[in-house]
């Protein structure tokens, strides 16, 4: 126990500098794998902001974990219903690098500590860095650049404002919706995204590097 722990801090304090080579996801996956490291710097400013807007307003703000959302996750659990969100992108960041994909209470313990890990020694551009690197866009699609090549035909860092948000709204079931051939409910989840980035406004400064 006390071995993994000290290799898991060794590589969250690692993966703040160095670009994680592959995720667990990408392992238990089969299908080629399509990805491509850029920096922040190289991806469209609507990207990181749309993703804040669609899946952690209080990004910017919070350590690692959004209370009031997480304990209506909780509370839903155990009335058995369905336990949807409560998972911050620090908290997606830490299972996306470390842990597996199927929902389970002993994973989400395991996401606590590591979220906190990486929260206290990353800055949030780099957990955004991260996040938009290693997220699965599609069947093999992982990060930002692969996924605005596969959907769009160009670079990450040439993404519109409504392409942002597409992909933005794909990112809970991406190998269900598509991003470049977006269906009714992304057309509408879309336009609320883009909505929400005008409310945000000076919350969603952390998103420029």
């Amino acid at each position: 126990m006390t071995l993994a722990l000290l290799l898991v801090v060794g590589l969250v304090l690692l993966f703040r500098f160095v670009p994680p080579p592959f995720t667990p996801l990408m392992l238990l996956r089969d299908a080629p794998i399509e990805k491509q490291w850029v920096s922040l710097e190289e991806i469209a400013p609507a990207l990181p902001q749309a993703v804040i807007a669609a899946e952690d307003n209080l990004f910017c703000s919070h350590w690692g974990f959004d209370l009031k959302s997480l304990q209506s996750a909780v509370l839903a659990f155990a009335s058995g219903e369905r336990a949807g969100g409560g998972s911050t992108i620090s908290m997606q960041t830490a299972k996306n690098l470390f842990l597996w994909p199927e929902r389970s209470v002993f994973r989400k313990l395991l996401e606590a500590p590591v979220t906190l890990m990486i929260e206290a020694s990353w800055p949030k551009s780099r957990i955004l860095e991260v996040y938009l690197n290693i997220a699965e866009w599609g069947p093999g699609i992982y990060g930002a650049e692969a996924a605005s090549n596969f959907h769009f035909g160009k670079a990450a860092k040439s993404l519109s404002r409504t392409e942002a948000a597409r992909l933005a709204a794909v990112l809970p079931n991406p190998r269900k919706w598509s991003a470049g051939k977006p269906g009714n409910y992304v057309r509408r989840r879309t336009k609320i995204i883009n909505r929400r980035i005008t409310q945000l406004g000076p919350m969603l400064n952390c998103a420029t590097p």
